[in-house]
């Protein structure tokens, strides 16, 4: 079985989904890997690291044209489409909800599409979780970004001059990203606070040391998927008026409120902002999806009429290149090996399995996924 990894398109992604590790295990799996020249530059991978794990390396991507099998980690663009192969399988992220006509593209060229934010949050599936593992490190980076943005230290230090507080940091929402952010925090020695939703995640946000802020918002919860319920417009508005005060005493504000497939509620309001302190840093990681700061203009640093600092990267944990490609592969991996068949040497695409029915959007010729299915039939 023949496979291309595609070169990202767009010159402000950084990020690869082949390390030579991860090549090293499909070809053990029995798959031909050929790959752009250049493809893990960004992320510090070079060409001659991937050939001499077995992979063919070609200065163009000429290659996508006969792969069975196509790995990528941009959205690709409707001029890849075109290239590939009636009947051969594209695997990688494709941003679903917000991209429709690509999914009904894959349908009518006849390309089998898995969408690798779909894989389901379950035990089994852990492995090949790109959603989790690329939040992870938004969320350490986040942390960083704001403490080299803030004109203080995080730690308290004790100096003949005096001693020195430590600095406050405020994390919004406590799921993967939110939980990475306090834990890093912490080490860098910030007094941190944190706020979710989900009572359940209290527990979670004291082990790491931290302080949990409670807001009483009345019935709330999570989803089977591990994620915050929506909430009301009445408790939205409660949240924002309470989490006001914890922002006006806070140095760095995290927030973490990224929902796939929607768009980001907005936390922080100009309101709130007005409260904080001049030279005060807001790290918005759902500024792609919206963001969840009234202000936030996506990659752009905005300063506020009163001083305040929001950052908005679209995409933080491509500020870590090497380790988001990593895991990025580790994922790609640990799907292809799940569902690999030793005895054809092919992808096993089982419609009956749990984990392939929830990222597998179009097989031989038809949108098949549910969701989508009905979502591009109302287009």
């Amino acid at each position: 079985m023949e496979c291309f990894i595609t070169k990202a398109k767009d010159t402000r992604e950084t990020r690869t989904a082949l390390t030579p590790e991860s090549a090293e295990k499909l070809i053990q799996l029995g798959l031909t890997l050929k790959a752009e020249s250049g493809l893990g530059q960004k992320s510090g991978y070079a060409d001659q690291s991937y050939q001499e794990k077995g992979v063919i390396v070609e200065q163009d991507d000429s290659g996508l044209s006969q792969a069975d099998l196509v790995i990528g980690l941009e959205v690709p663009s409707n001029e890849t489409i075109s290239q590939l192969k009636s009947g051969s399988l594209f695997v990688g992220q494709l941003d679903p909800f917000y991209n429709l006509d690509l999914i009904e593209g894959f349908a009518t060229s006849g390309i089998n599409a898995i969408s690798m934010e779909m894989i389901p949050r379950t035990t089994l599936a852990q492995k090949m979780d790109v959603l989790s593992s690329q939040m992870n490190l938004a969320g350490y980076f986040a942390v960083i970004k704001g403490a080299e943005r803030l004109n203080k230290i995080l730690p308290m230090m004790m100096t003949p001059a005096g001693t020195i507080s430590p600095s406050r940091v405020f994390v919004i929402g406590v799921g993967v990203a939110g939980l990475q952010a306090i834990a890093t925090a912490k080490r860098m020695g910030a007094r941190v606070q944190a706020f979710d939703t989900r009572p359940v995640v209290e527990e979670q946000v004291k082990s790491l040391g931290a302080k949990f802020v409670k807001i009483d918002l009345g019935e709330t919860g999570q989803t089977d998927q591990g994620y915050a319920k929506e909430l009301t417009a009445e408790q939205i508005e409660l949240q924002r008026q309470s989490m006001a005060k914890v922002c006006a005493q806070s140095d760095i504000v995290i927030t973490t409120a990224k929902l796939f497939g929607r768009k980001a509620p907005t936390l922080l309001t100009k309101d709130m902002i007005s409260r904080m302190n001049s030279g005060s840093v807001i790290v918005d990681l759902a500024a792609a999806g919206g963001g969840n700061v009234e202000g936030t203009v996506l990659n752009e640093e905005v300063v506020t009429e009163n001083g305040v600092i929001i950052l908005g990267n679209g995409s933080f944990e491509g500020e870590v290149p090497h380790h988001a490609s990593q895991v990025y592969a580790s994922n790609i991996a640990g799907l292809l090996e799940h569902f690999w068949d030793e005895e054809s040497k092919t992808m096993n695409i089982d419609l009956e399995d749990e984990i392939m029915s929830g990222c597998l959007l179009t097989h031989e010729g038809s949108v098949i996924h549910p969701t989508f299915k009905e979502l591009v039939a109302g287009n």
